[in-house]
């Protein structure tokens, strides 16, 4: 049986760099599920298809494929063998990505496929539903949080850093409305696991939550 950790939070918590150190540090696959979601919203912006239109939203779901790679030393996402990796992270993906994951069908397909990897690997999965719906009895569950204005002010540096060119005030309001949403869900709302660990990420660094997270995975374990 698949050693599985499950993390989950809000943007900007800094999920995907502990998932990723996580992946490293124990030799597991890190499986960013907030990623798939944009590769398909992205897609749909490619295709120009409507959240509305869900018929074309079934073909895209049937024909895209998306892959994790690790090259280099970086975490790459693949999109029908393109790489993706800064597009999926565009102002345009951003502002839609939170309503098409609101989607059942977009939903079910990709719970489905991320139950598979599970079932094959020793895994890392963060996003904002891993450890109540995909995973819930995962080995390990982590919840981070951190106040909305230093996730939007650590977003803004990321995507200075990638020349996502975006303003801190139209990441912060990007931030809270997509809180809002991802709350609010029919399916796969952002919720704490009732036997997660919550970590808020405020005022620690990333080597101090990557101290905890490390030191409950090896007790698990």
């Amino acid at each position: 049986m698949a050693f599985i950790v499950a993390i989950d939070g809000p943007a900007g918590t800094g999920k995907g760099t502990i998932a990723n150190l996580i992946s490293k540090k124990f030799g597991f696959i890190n499986i960013d599920t907030g990623a798939m979601y944009r590769c398909v919203t992205l897609e749909m912006l490619n295709r120009n298809v409507s959240i509305d239109n869900l018929e074309e939203v079934r073909k895209i779901l049937n024909e895209i494929n998306i892959e994790f790679k690790h090259l280099e030393d970086k975490e790459l996402i693949f999109l029908n063998s393109e790489d993706v990796t800064d597009q999926i992270r565009t102002k345009e993906v951003s502002s839609l990505v939170s309503y098409v994951s609101s989607i059942k069908e977009v939903r079910i397909k990709l719970v489905d496929l991320q139950r598979k990897l599970g079932k094959k690997e020793n895994i890392v999965m963060e996003g904002r539903d891993i450890g109540t719906v995909v995973f819930p009895n995962a080995n390990v569950k982590i919840y981070l949080d951190a106040d909305v204005e230093e996730r939007a002010r650590r977003r803004f540096l990321q995507n200075q850093e990638k020349g996502i060119n975006m303003s801190y005030e139209e990441i912060l309001e990007s931030i809270k409305v997509r809180d809002e949403n991802d709350k609010n869900k029919e399916m796969g709302a952002l919720k704490i696991a009732e036997d997660a660990t919550v970590i808020d990420t405020t005022n620690i660094g990333i080597d101090e939550v990557m101290k905890r997270v490390t030191k409950i995975i090896e007790e698990k374990m």
